[in-house]
């Protein structure tokens, strides 16, 4: 009987840990760094970069005065259109992430808008207030009428950081 039992046990542990070794190769995704143009400090495309998913549930759980190290790939909303100097990644549920690059010492170029983008360094919640979102809003290109409308603080999803990756675009030869 208890050769059975160790038999059962032994055989489950197996097809469990083969299970779960398959589920997380097919999850893995490799970055090739010559797919990308970098900005800031260079870092290496390693396989703990996170997914959108993983980010927007990570920014669920922080508090304001919480900082977080991590490396995330999402999509390129928006770019400040006045110097490149902050640009917005897209999360889940309609939300994003808005970037800032550390010591202001590089930029997103301005038509990076749509392309998939890697970034490394703290991800944090800050209050924004009245007057810096709708400086925000004007260096976006909004409207007077947009900006008028903003009439309240907001608790933004923000990022530091210290260097991004920009996928760079494949060119249809016909």
């Amino acid at each position: 009987m208890k050769k059975v039992f160790f038999l059962l046990i032994t055989t489950t542990m197996v097809f469990t840990g083969c299970k779960k070794g398959s589920d997380m190769t097919a999850n893995k995704v490799i970055y090739n760094q010559n797919d990308y143009e970098f900005f800031g400090e260079k870092f290496e495309l390693l396989d703990q970069i996170k997914d959108k998913e993983y980010v927007t549930k990570l920014y669920q759980e922080l508090r304001e005065g919480d900082t977080l190290k991590v490396a995330f790939s999402s999509n390129i909303q928006q770019v400040c259109q006045k110097k490149g100097c902050w640009m917005s990644l897209e999360l889940l549920d309609d939300k994003n992430s808005f970037v800032k690059f550390k010591n202001y010492g590089f930029f997103a170029p301005m038509n990076a808008s749509g392309h998939n983008a890697i970034v490394n360094g703290k991800a944090f919640v800050s209050i924004i207030e009245i007057d810096e979102l709708k400086h925000y809003a004007k260096d976006a290109g909004k409207s007077e009428q947009e900006i008028a409308e903003i009439i309240e603080p907001k608790v933004i999803y923000s990022f530091l950081a210290e260097g991004i990756a920009i996928e760079k675009q494949q060119q249809i030869v016909q």
